[in-house]
């Protein structure tokens, strides 16, 4: 069973800035960050790949940035002026193809065969 693990979710003030992690088992190509807000549809909130390659959500460009390191297995999101919409649980994700980061497809829950666990994230003043 692949693993996958978020991890760097807390409260915070709106403008304030918080940092992912994802830790997964094995080198992948194509990765992924959605979230899901109470009552609301899972979001695709970042892909990223091996190359550094991003693809962002409308709601979160300018604001979110995705690293990953294949060699450490580790993929981040930077999460700057976050704001009361951004609160969410956050999860991990990997796209069952890698050509998934190549498009707006990764962003689509559709695409993904693996999820973390989440990591919640709350924006509130």
């Amino acid at each position: 069973r692949a693993h996958v693990l978020e991890s760097g979710g807390g409260s915070v003030h709106p403008g304030d800035s918080l940092r992912l992690s994802c830790t997964v088992d094995a080198y992948y190509v194509c990765l992924a960050w959605f979230r899901q807000a109470p009552g609301q549809e899972r979001e695709g909130v970042a892909t990223i790949d091996k190359w550094g390659t991003t693809r962002y959500g409308d709601s979160v460009k300018g604001r979110f940035i995705a690293s990953y390191d294949q060699d450490k297995k580790t993929m981040w999101l930077q999460m700057d002026m976050l704001k009361p919409v951004d609160s969410a649980v956050y999860y991990c994700a990997v796209p069952t193809l890698d050509s998934a980061c190549s498009s707006a497809d990764g962003l689509q829950p559709r695409s993904i065969s693996i999820w973390g666990q989440g990591t919640q994230v709350t924006v509130s003043s």
